[in-house]
């Protein structure tokens, strides 16, 4: 049996699998990650973790009523016949007590249902109707402080010598975002900013549901996408990142894609592979909390990720302190352009290696410093002046659609002169929507999150500001990040700029593509 497993990768179906740790072993993330991978739980992209009984990332959600959701966003699907187009609209901020309100009214609701399945084709049924609002990528975490064992805010992954040796700090990838979801608010197909692993929690609140393709199986839906949105193929190498595309799985079953589903529920964590394409939708009112992370396995994901080429604030990440750190016996030959390699996508990551174990331990002497160090933070959204400022639509200016961490877009700064601001308001059917519009980015900074001063917050996120003198001497103090690397990694195009800019995407539109699936339904 063991000489088997040896010649055959497990999990040959790529199944989704469903893991239940003791609490001996739900302590170390990476072993158990390790260990999941052992058994093939990566070929499915996706997996499902139930914690031990006994483990709770908060003592209770009672008080979190008056968190503010600083940017709702309402998502207007177009489409047909399995083939759909999200556009997001940004709405006024609200309270969490004010967008429940809202997703459990008559409007909003969930539908009767039968089961999962009925729920699911009254989903593909009325996907185009009544836009529902999504109260996604809020920077923060409402885990308790003292909970060590799979806290999203500190997963202690190589993803972390970002922030450590480079002191960039990009939200949504290695820090925490919050999800509030409705009926039917969805995440379109996907794969994770560089290709990497992500977590996700739900906290509270109604089921998620998944859809998955195995990443060896990656590609053939990315021709197929191309092959029915041709003209936003053309005008993006990786118009999937834009987070806009929705396929039915009757379509994918019509065209010999291979998916899997499954539905997550409250107390529950899933767990996407690099390279695993995935998209979804909420059953109800709900609470979720995510985040990336990478193991060793990841970096030749990274080196090869192909990224978005429409925009220039794109989130990228240098791979040279990966690979200088952990294949430094590739790192030459990767420099040179001469480092050639097929990824396996049934490879599972080792527990550990020579070079993780050395920096772990390089890690644990400098703890001590850590406090003294000063984090930039890289927003994955667009931050203007008018960041401050209530959100607003401004008739007479364009409206951009993007992706942003998870779940959500971004939008490019072009209001016209002497343009009277009107508010947002909710529901979408009472509004008119201009055909030319400007959708104004409202990011508030964490201290404004509660609506009260950080000391009282509960979304503890703020990096500590030095003075100039007090910088000096923490660089006297300690010297954690080489010139060498830190020049390497700033370099990219999303750790270099203090500001990120918005580039404008095309909006995109559902096209008929059946001519332009004939090549593909031959092949």
């Amino acid at each position: 049996m063991a000489a088997q497993s040896l010649d055959s990768p497990p999990n040959p179906s790529c199944k989704i699998m469903t893991f239940q740790p003791t609490m001996d072993e739900f302590k170390d993330f990476n072993k158990y990650l390790a260990y999941m991978e052992s058994k093939g739980a990566h070929r499915a992209g996706l997996a499902k973790i139930i914690p031990p009984k006994e483990w709770k990332p908060r003592k209770s959600y009672d008080d979190i009523d008056d968190l503010m959701i600083p940017a709702p966003i309402q998502q207007i699907v177009t489409g047909q016949s399995g083939l759909f187009t999200q556009y997001n609209i940004q709405k006024k901020p609200m309270t969490v007590k004010e967008f429940r309100q809202l997703a459990n009214s008559d409007k909003y609701c969930t539908p009767r249902h039968l089961d999962f399945e009925d729920l699911e084709r009254k989903y593909w049924k009325n996907l185009t109707f009544v836009a529902p609002i999504y109260g996604a990528d809020i920077n923060g975490s409402i885990y308790n402080k003292d909970v060590n064992e799979w806290n999203i805010a500190h997963l202690n992954t190589i993803l972390d010598i970002v922030e450590e040796d480079c002191g960039v700090s990009i939200e949504g990838v290695n820090t925490p975002y919050l999800y509030f979801g409705m009926w039917k608010t969805t995440f379109a197909w996907h794969t994770e900013d560089m290709d990497l692993y992500s977590i996700n929690y739900l906290h509270f609140g109604e089921p998620k549901s998944w859809y998955a393709i195995p990443p060896e199986h990656g590609k053939r839906l990315e021709r197929l996408a191309q092959g029915f949105f041709p003209s936003s193929s053309q005008g993006c190498d990786a118009f999937l990142r834009h987070k806009m595309t929705l396929i039915s799985p009757s379509i994918l079953k019509k065209y010999g894609i291979p998916f899997n589903k499954i539905t997550q529920e409250a107390g529950e964590f899933m767990i996407t592979f690099p390279y695993g394409y995935h998209a979804g939708y909420n059953h109800g009112f709900n609470c979720a909390e995510s985040t990336n992370f990478a193991t060793i396995r990841w970096i030749d994901y990274g080196k090869v990720a192909k990224l978005c080429t429409c925009r220039k604030d794109m989130v990228t990440i240098s791979m040279d302190i990966f690979v200088r750190k952990f294949q430094p016996d590739r790192y030459q030959l990767w420099k040179q352009g001469k480092d050639l390699y097929n990824i396996d996508h049934t490879k599972a990551t080792p527990e550990n290696t020579s070079e993780v174990k050395a920096w772990l331990q390089r890690r644990k002497k400098i703890k001590r410093c850590s406090s003294f160090q000063h984090t930039r933070s890289r927003s994955k959204k667009l931050k203007t002046p008018e960041d401050k400022k209530p959100s607003t639509i401004v008739v007479g200016t364009e409206i951009t659609t993007t992706e942003a961490a998870t779940d959500c877009f971004k939008v490019k700064d072009k209001p016209s002169q002497n343009v009277k601001p009107e508010d947002i308001g909710v529901p979408f059917q009472e509004e008119q929507v201009p055909s030319r519009m400007h959708i104004d980015e409202n990011v508030l900074d964490n201290k404004n999150i509660l609506g009260h001063s950080p000391s009282s917050s509960q979304l503890d996120q703020v990096p500590e500001i030095k003075s100039e003198k007090e910088e000096k001497e923490v660089s006297d103090l300690t010297d954690i990040c080489s010139e060498e690397s830190k020049g390497a990694l700033l370099s990219y195009p999303g750790c270099n700029q203090d500001v990120l800019k918005a580039s404008n995407i095309s909006r995109q539109t559902p096209e008929d593509g059946a001519s332009e699936m004939e090549s593909f339904e031959k092949e």
